[in-house]
């Protein structure tokens, strides 16, 4: 729909410099962003799904929804949903529906969810791409409702914040085959030269032949020496969100993470 879309800057991987800040990426096909309605904030007012669409900008699909009072709006599908189904916001549950909106707090323990806000009123940022998902573990005194995010962390968010009813459409997009470069340069990626192929530039290259070659004897680094797998993190203000940590990370028995009540 038109008055849905609109231009998207492109920027190749370059920041405000004009310099490379993330490698391999450019010549992709032209894209026209389509405007998502994440926030689900057409209240009490049901909607219809007048068609399903293929987005270029999101590895799930997207549908067009037609709501009762006659404006139409995209929102991310879940899995099972097509045209012709209903869709509503609501403060009240109204049952396990994928495709419903509702707060936190109306949700009953276990449920599957997607388009999850972390700031009430501002917008679903969390399990949004294609079949992905997180689940409700149970509400708290403090206003709080625990959830356990496709990574894997359980983590408190807002009562208040609101999240959509079901799993994420497309799941069969992971098990996607590029096929050939060509497809893979239309997407927008560049090809990447292996460390071990390079030369004593990198610290995966250098010396004669390919003895030597397989790596730094030590953990993998990437181009400028830094270890691979360091955790970044640095926003200790929200530690005391988190209930626990994601599964693929390991932290120091000694140095637990203090939760809210």
């Amino acid at each position: 729909m038109k008055k849905l879309i609109k231009n998207k800057i492109y920027s190749a991987g370059r920041g405000v410099s004009g310099k490379i800040s993330i490698r391999h990426k450019g010549g992709r096909a032209k894209r026209l962003y389509r405007m998502v309605d994440f926030k689900r904030d057409k209240v009490e007012i049901p909607g219809e799904v007048v068609n399903v669409e293929y987005d270029p900008n999101r590895s799930a699909n997207i549908g067009l929804t037609k709501y009762a009072d006659g404006e139409y709006r995209y929102t991310l599908l879940p899995d099972g949903v097509k045209a012709g189904d209903k869709v509503l916001s609501s403060t009240k549950f109204q049952g396990v529906v994928p495709g419903y909106s509702y707060p936190l707090k109306a949700m009953p323990a276990a449920t599957f969810i997607h388009n999850i806000e972390l700031v009430p009123g501002k917008g679903g940022i969390i399990a949004r791409s294609a079949g992905t998902y997180a689940q409700v573990q149970g509400q708290t005194n403090g206003g709080y409702v625990q959830i356990k995010l496709p990574s894997g962390e359980i983590r408190l968010i807002n009562a208040e914040c609101t999240a959509t009813v079901g799993i994420v459409s497309n799941k069969e997009h992971s098990a996607k085959e590029i096929g050939k470069a060509g497809t893979a340069r239309r997407m927008g990626i560049k090809p990447t030269v292996r460390g071990v192929a390079q030369s004593y530039k990198h610290p995966h290259g250098g010396g004669q032949g390919k003895s030597g070659r397989h790596g730094t004897g030590g953990p993998s680094k990437d181009p400028w020496g830094n270890k691979r797998g360091k955790i970044t993190r640095r926003n200790k203000s929200t530690n005391k969100y988190i209930i626990a940590r994601k599964t693929s990370t390991l932290r120091p028995k000694n140095k637990p993470y203090k939760t809210i009540q």
